[in-house]
């Protein structure tokens, strides 16, 4: 039987930010990284369109994109040289008809605020920056000049793990199946080859599993996975100039090399938790939704092949679309990082590097995260974000 101070459920590119650092901080204590998918074959973290925007509607959300843009700022400086994630810096362009202006200027308020480089343009002035785009029913739209865009998930989450493999961070392929309390704290985690690691404390990085977790440990989580598809077409067309768009329906395009990939045809309402075993893109969703839509927001997309297509889970917050961060209130040592509603990868480093600081140092130093603590899913109190995407 091992025990460790830190134990991880959930080895992607949240489980592996906390532990990259914790050690940063100056953990000295041991840490087991527990991941069920050692290939990442089903991660949310490779299975997303890997994004980073700083259009959100709440400053929390803003300045946890903001850490992680510094980290990418500086890559080479933290990874070495040879680190290179492929970042396409071509922003985030979100439009608004005239029912959505409203919450688009409230939005654009809030980033500005936070000294974000995005500007907030008529339909006239977006048709005069953007030659491909049809302005048809757009009231304005916010561009993101800066700061914004997209990057290769797997290459960045793999700069994390390949640095912890030289930290003293132990990496165990299995499949967490219990957590054992005793009194106010949680105590051990049982794994499905029979092993049990006593702990000292437990962090849930378990993306769209971290409900069954916390079940686990018999908490209340109110994250759940929730299907998304992504569609890769060709098109005639290329537009270099293209930010990652999304039209009013939620619907987003953006390029991908000499492709486009698309998606967020989905319908929130009434929506269930997915089978966590379905993993099949939901072809319908692009021949009768996203088509029709990308065609009228983008012309020359009337003529386009649709070549493949993959799905991922977001780790879905019923309560708000917004993370669960930090120790739940009873049981100190359980540690949550969770919910993030389809923001997660862009977030993890900024989650991890608090999260660390409040294991070393006893509380938040460079971001707080207080605002996304447990309290206010005991309380029903959503703490919500208004651009989800």
């Amino acid at each position: 039987m091992a025990r460790y101070d830190v134990i991880i459920i959930g080895g992607a590119i949240v489980g592996s930010s906390i532990a990259y650092y914790l050690r940063e901080e100056g953990f000295s204590g041991s840490i087991a990284l527990i991941e069920r998918d050692p290939q990442f074959t089903h991660s949310a973290t490779t299975l997303s369109c890997a994004s980073i925007r700083q259009q959100f509607s709440i400053a929390e959300n803003i300045r946890l994109s903001q850490f992680t843009l510094g980290l990418f700022r500086r890559l080479k400086q933290e990874f070495g040289e040879e680190a290179d994630i492929g970042f396409r810096e071509n922003g985030y362009l979100i439009l608004a008809g005239e029912s959505g202006l409203p919450i688009l200027k409230q939005n654009h308020a809030a980033q500005v605020a936070e000294g974000t480089d995005i500007v907030l343009e008529d339909a006239q002035a977006l048709s005069r920056r953007f030659a491909w785009l049809s302005t048809e029913g757009i009231s304005a739209g916010a561009f993101g000049r800066s700061g914004e865009g997209w990057f290769d998930a797997h290459a960045l989450l793999m700069l994390f793990r390949k640095t912890l493999r030289s930290r003293q961070v132990d990496f165990i392929h299995q499949t967490v199946t219990g957590i054992e309390r005793a009194g106010d704290r949680v105590s051990a985690v049982m794994l499905d080859n029979g092993e049990r690691l006593e702990a000292g404390t437990i962090f849930n990085a378990a993306g769209p599993s971290a409900g069954m977790v916390a079940a686990m440990a018999g908490l209340f989580l109110p994250v759940e996975p929730r299907k998304r598809s992504v569609f890769v077409f060709e098109a005639r067309d290329r537009f270099a100039d293209m930010p990652l768009m999304v039209d009013p329906s939620g619907i987003y395009v953006r390029p991908e090399g000499s492709v486009y990939i698309t998606g967020g045809a989905e319908m929130e309402e009434g929506e269930q938790a997915a089978d966590p075993a379905d993993f099949d893109p939901d072809w319908p969703l692009f021949e009768e939704v996203i088509w029709p839509v990308l065609a009228t927001r983008v012309p020359a997309f009337e003529a386009i092949k649709p070549t493949r297509a993959w799905a991922g889970h977001y780790d879905y917050n019923t309560l708000d679309q917004n993370a669960v961060i930090g120790p739940h209130p009873r049981l100190s040592n359980f540690i949550f990082a969770n919910g993030f509603s389809g923001h997660g990868l862009q977030q993890a480093p900024a989650v991890g590097k608090a999260l660390a600081e409040l294991i070393v140092h006893g509380g938040y130093r460079s971001i707080d995260c207080s605002a996304f603590s447990y309290a206010r899913i005991a309380e029903n109190r959503p703490f919500r974000e208004l651009n989800v995407i």
